[in-house]
């Protein structure tokens, strides 16, 4: 089981960070955190890397259920959506499998819920 969903982007880094912001936002989630990978291996380690950004995105009412199913689910929330360069023009966006993620909880109400949120994320995945 590959634990997420990705597609290739013939755009340019920038516009597909917009597209996918957008999107998250058309199927209820918000951008809790964005972390600039390429900024911080400079600034921290003197790497060159190449643009990657990691968006943790929340559905609020998802999440909410989720921790009412299982308190500590908190500790893999929110979900990580990746936008990276990936050369020539092209920029992959992937999400996280929550079914996949939520595969070391034996909660099978948990199991349901993250399939309701992966269907979510790959409608976001599919509608770049």
């Amino acid at each position: 089981m590959t634990y997420y969903i990705s597609r290739v982007l013939p755009t340019a880094f920038d516009e597909a960070v917009a597209r996918t912001k957008a999107a998250l936002k058309a199927e209820g989630f918000g951008v809790l955190t964005e972390i600039n990978v390429q900024e911080t291996l400079k600034t921290k380690i003197g790497v060159e890397f190449p643009k990657y950004i990691i968006l943790g995105a929340c559905n609020p009412a998802l999440a909410h259920e989720a921790l009412l199913l299982e308190n500590k689910v908190g500790t893999m929330l929110p979900c990580n959506v990746v936008v990276r360069d990936s050369g020539n023009g092209q920029t992959e966006v992937a999400a996280i499998d929550p079914v996949a993620s939520m595969q070391a909880i034996d909660n099978p109400a948990l199991k349901q819920a993250a399939q309701v949120v992966r269907s979510k994320l790959e409608r976001v995945v599919a509608q770049l």
